[in-house]
């Protein structure tokens, strides 16, 4: 009787301890190449618990509480303890031990060896307006010139924050290779970064604020800094989506900075679901089907479940699978929903309609379906960024390449809802510069979406589409009319040349299609550039460095120096630290040779 008494006290006590079980998720990753790493052995300390990670990096393991420690090893990596504290997922990066070298990483070197040593034969014209970079390809940009205002005065191009270049330069020089011009898309390497411009009045959708400023690498010259804001939205009032996840499972995704990478960003996704999303899956090879029908946010496992058994092989059959998507979203289509196709893929379509024309023609005709497209691009070597820009930019889309799992968390955790959001839709700014103030403007990137003179009238203007909380920069070279502008002492109240300088009107269309007009009147107020804002000045830094990556005509004094101390000094407040990795960044490029001094 008193072993029995025992026993239903020890249930009594063990029941509630196993009820308190924490399950943690999360990722594990190579250091250097951020590639996914299986086989990776973790286990709580002090507990029985332990299991692997599996082919794609991924483990779930339970906790007994939060003061758990994981303990994180593997045979060709330095042990790791990590502890749990307020995390439910983590991303680990490990370190290879020395004198190892994982395969990898090693045919990575061997691979940049080569490109080293020897010319490369598949870097040219393969006309069409794409170059390709061994099979890669880019679409063709050609520098915008300086415009003189007696002969236009009026600069028009589509606004958006798309960021695929920035994350896509940050991969080429991580790997040591040279960067190919025309992945330099400056507007994208601007963007990539946070700004802290105030967010519009409440019941207004989107704000304009500008900055005119003395040029550094160019003293004769001015600065003008455009930023669009968009209204913040809290996730949980943002409307219900109705995503379809469109996959490559080709034969080209087995590469582990591809479909296992892509696997583990996805699952980021799925974890900023809720109960009133709905998420179906296409994965295509030869051709394309349906792994997972349209299914409830709050089912994550079944959702995880469907992505993690995917496995690569076949041919590509982008145009059949993009149609069985945009079918699969008009079926469940949410009015006054989130309605968006997420395509995932390394472009590299073989089978079907294969050029960037005839995908830009397919994506028109879904555009006005309603449904938008986030295109997520992955891998190297054989990644097509302009059929991936092309795509984009002509279905009412955004626009990123996932280099490692910390873009994917940045993606799709940190920013889920400018990320999967919109919150204006055909935006396009037209600024009409004054020509008594101005001689002469450039606008510096946005080359591809520079809006042409016959087309900027009525409501088929194909502008770009920006998420809550989104601030989009552009910057504007200007040649000031002669004896209009002094530049004033830093830190002096000295007087400048009254006037306006340009106005600004904001076209856009809310999600409803209602199309709206915003009018700014841009102050002629002209400042030193030391006593202009962190984000003028961190954003020009930025800009700069696009410029030197792409050879440019306009650099005039700039320099990787300058690139530096711009952007040392003007860091701010920066969440993420991301300004302190693009300091980093440019370091690298200056020991690999991208950039001279």
């Amino acid at each position: 009787m008193q072993r029995l008494f025992l026993l239903l006290v020890s249930l009594i006590f063990l029941v509630p301890a196993i009820a308190q079980k924490i399950w943690i998720t999360g990722a594990v990753e190579d250091s250097i190449s951020h590639n996914p790493l299986p086989g990776v052995t973790v286990e709580v300390i002090n507990d029985t618990a332990k299991v692997t990670t599996n082919q794609y990096g991924l483990f779930r393991i339970p906790v007994p509480s939060r003061d758990a420690v994981l303990l994180f090893r593997h045979n060709k990596y330095r042990p790791k303890q990590v502890a749990v504290g307020s995390y439910d997922r983590m991303l680990v990066d490990m370190d290879v031990q020395d004198g190892t070298e994982d395969p990898i990483s090693k045919a990575k070197a061997i691979a940049r060896e080569r490109s080293s040593n020897s010319s490369n034969p598949n870097y040219g014209n393969s006309g069409m307006g794409i170059r390709a970079f061994f099979d890669e390809t880019y679409g063709i940009l050609y520098e915008n010139k300086f415009i003189q205002t007696a002969n236009k005065t009026t600069s028009a191009f589509a606004v958006d924050v798309d960021r695929a270049a920035y994350s896509n330069i940050r991969r080429f020089v991580r790997l040591k290779e040279r960067i190919p011009v025309d992945a330099v898309r400056i507007e994208e390497m601007v963007n990539y970064f946070q700004y802290h411009y105030p967010l519009p009045p409440p019941g207004e959708k989107l704000a304009i604020y500008s900055s005119y400023a003395s040029c550094p690498w160019e003293p004769a010259h001015q600065l003008l800094q455009i930023a669009v804001r968009s209204a913040a939205v809290n996730i949980d009032s943002l409307p219900p989506s109705n995503l379809v996840f469109l996959i490559d499972a080709s034969g080209s995704m087995g590469t582990p900075n591809k479909l296992p990478l892509l696997q583990a960003a996805f699952r980021i996704l799925v974890n900023n679901l809720r109960k009133n999303d709905h998420v179906a899956i296409v994965a295509y090879a030869g051709t394309p089907g349906v792994v997972l029908p349209s299914t409830p946010g709050n089912q994550k496992e079944k959702i995880l479940n469907a992505i993690d058994y995917l496995s690569a092989g076949g041919a590509t059959a982008g145009e059949a699978a993009i149609k069985l998507a945009y079918q699969i979203a008009g079926e469940n289509f949410i009015q006054g929903g989130n309605n968006r196709v997420i395509m995932a893929t390394d472009g590299d379509f073989n089978v079907g309609q294969t050029s960037d024309q005839d995908m830009e023609q397919l994506i028109l005709g879904k555009k006005e379906t309603g449904v938008l497209l986030t295109c997520l691009g992955f891998g190297m070597k054989d990644y097509k960024d302009s059929k991936l820009e092309t795509l984009s930019s002509k279905g009412n889309g955004n626009f990123a390449y996932i280099d490692n799992l910390e873009e994917a968390s940045k993606i799709f955790a940190r920013e889920f809802g400018s990320t999967l959001f919109t919150v204006a839709k055909d935006v396009r700014a037209d600024v009409t510069f004054n020509p008594t103030r101005v001689k002469a403007y450039r606008l510096i990137g946005y080359e591809n979406k520079v809006i042409k003179d016959e087309a900027t009238s009525g409501d088929k203007i194909c502008g770009g589409i920006i998420g809550p909380g989104h601030c989009a920069v552009a910057i504007y070279e200007v040649i000031p009319q002669p004896g209009t502008d002094i530049v004033p002492k830093a830190g002096t109240d000295q007087t400048i040349t009254e006037g306006q300088l340009a106005e600004i009107t904001l076209h856009y269309k809310e999600v409803d299609t209602v199309s709206h007009t915003v009018n700014y009147e841009v102050p002629g107020k002209l400042i030193s550039f030391t006593d202009a804002s962190s984000d003028f000045r961190f954003s020009s830094a930025v800009a700069l460095l696009g410029m030197l990556l792409r050879k440019s005509a306009y650099k005039g004094n700039g320099n990787s120096k300058m690139v530096q101390d711009i952007a040392k000094r003007s860091l701010g407040d920066d969440p993420g630290d991301y300004r302190k990795e693009f300091l980093k960044l440019v370091k690298e490029m200056k020991k690999s040779g991208h950039l001279e001094d």
